[in-house]
């Protein structure tokens, strides 16, 4: 069957929608654009002002909407932290590069020398690229970012709770009480390719935030009279939550809130130093998150904002996720875009936008560039597959209607409380074959199967030729178009 394209609904007027194209094309020739893309970790659909936060304000974050465009059908392209960063970077399915779940300090692989990221593409045309905040695609150094694009690299390589400390703030001394927590290294901060310190306690996660600030802040300076590329990947608000002075206390939803009023703080001192430098009307600068919410820690995690379960699934609270995209003169104001998108179409955006060349291999982003200059007829992408673990497809999507298939997966519904009070431990479930109409049921809530056998028919059909490009491991499906991740080469 046909699908309805799904249109922008544009809070701006029409005179401001479809002014003049050619003038926004003749802005896009006369300068290369800054692109700055602020990523938070495990961030709920729920959790900015705008989106319906409540017990707390990110004003930056919601004049930033009005100054350009919120997406509400926009996703990670899966719900764990180095799957959904190599997405972001390369443009591809992490499983078509090899990449799933989260790299463990003890990894020995990481992002593979031949794939392209968004700091390598930018290169092309002498962008100054700089990354300041969580990495997580490998610690070993070939696998850092000064290795795969970046000329700065500030932060940590992998989740602030990989450490040898319990998420009560004590380190953990008994190897058979929490033994994977035994196992880790105390957690290094890293310049360049070499450690400068480790971070011990939560007083030292206190300050990730501002450090990554102060630094993109830094960045923005040096970088001020040519083109570049700032990536500002935040630890928070990843547990341990960690938050500064300058915020603790500050918020009616605790420390969880704390931590966004902080993120929020941080993203007005970036906007604030395009502005002060004069390179706010040429900056691209995105907002968006890693996957949704660790909804088992209780109050120390976000909001899906109603939608169904969180990290670490593929129902849409685990994928679905913020953004909101500001480029004045090109990007309308006042805008709210209800069109398909996703992580991986930021890398074919941006090399359009740059007339830079795509990778020669295959990627899966498509651009989204006609929707971010306001155009209500674009429908770039109708589809998506929702794969999780090594190499299971989980459901696919075309248009609103969305086919979950069996499979294993960890629910949040009733999640045990553990010794201390929390994180409990997950609870085993077994989803069945469902057919969900997300226009109407964002929630997946309603399980329509039984109403619409055709669209099924075609879902399935969909989910095959993925397998046969993808594979899969639910079907024992290997797949044809797969690349391989990259392994220590010593």
């Amino acid at each position: 069957m046909k699908f309805f394209k799904r249109l922008c609904f544009i809070l701006a007027t029409p005179l401001i929608l479809f002014s003049c194209d050619s003038g926004k094309d003749q802005a896009l020739n006369e300068r290369l654009p800054n692109v700055v893309i602020i990523f938070t970790d495990d961030q709920g659909y729920g959790d900015v002002g705008v989106y319906g936060a409540r017990g707390y304000t990110t004003p930056h974050l919601d004049k930033m909407a009005s100054q350009g465009m919120r997406f509400t059908d926009f996703y990670s392209a899966q719900a764990v932290c180095s799957a959904s960063r190599a997405a972001l970077l390369t443009g591809c399915y992490p499983n078509r590069i090899g990449v799933s779940g989260a790299f463990m300090p003890w990894a020995k692989v990481g992002i593979n020398e031949n794939e392209v990221t968004i700091a390598e593409l930018l290169k092309q045309k002498d962008y100054a690229t700089g990354i300041f905040g969580k990495w997580h695609l490998g610690h070993l150094k070939e696998f850092l970012p000064l290795q795969h694009g970046f000329d700065e690299y500030f932060g940590i390589p992998y989740s602030n709770d990989m450490w040898p400390v319990n998420y009560d703030g004590q380190p953990v001394t008994d190897s058979a009480a929490i033994p994977h927590k035994f196992r880790h290294p105390p957690l290094p901060l890293i310049e360049g390719n070499e450690k400068i310190k480790e971070i011990l306690d939560l007083d030292g996660q206190n300050q990730l935030t501002t450090w990554y600030t102060e630094r993109a802040v830094q960045f923005i300076e040096k970088n001020k009279d040519q083109p570049f590329f700032l990536y500002v990947p935040h630890s928070m608000p990843h547990v341990p939550l960690g938050v500064s002075d300058k915020f603790a206390g500050k918020s009616e939803q605790g420390m969880y809130g704390d931590v966004m009023m902080e993120i929020d703080w941080s993203v007005g001192e970036i906007l604030k130093a395009l502005k002060t430098y004069g390179l706010e009307e040429n900056t691209l600068v995105i907002f968006t998150t890693d996957n949704g919410p660790w909804l088992n820690f209780g109050n120390h995690a976000g909001s899906t904002g109603g939608l169904r379960e969180g990290k670490g699934t593929s129902f849409e609270g685990g994928q679905k996720v913020p953004c909101i995209i500001k480029w004045p003169g090109v990007v309308p104001e006042g805008v709210i875009c209800n069109n398909m998108a996703s992580t991986i179409d930021l890398l074919p955006t941006l090399a359009e936008i740059t007339s830079t060349k795509l990778p020669d291999h295959k990627i899966d982003g498509i651009s989204i560039l006609p929707l971010l200059k306001g155009d209500a007829d674009a429908n770039p992408r109708d589809n998506l597959l929702y794969y999780y673990r090594r190499n299971s497809l989980e459901a696919v999507r075309i248009g609103d209607w969305k086919l979950v298939f069996p499979h294993e997966h960890r629910s949040y519904e009733d999640v045990l409380p553990g010794n201390d009070g929390w994180p409990g431990p997950y609870k085993s479930g077994q989803s069945v074959l469902g057919l969900y109409d997300l226009r109407r049921d964002p929630g997946e809530r309603y399980n329509v199967i039984e109403q619409y056998p055709e669209i099924v028919k075609e879902l399935e059909l969909f989910a095959e030729e993925a397998r046969q490009d993808l594979g899969d491991d639910l079907t024992n499906t290997e797949g044809m178009n797969r690349r391989p991740i990259g392994h220590l080469k010593q």
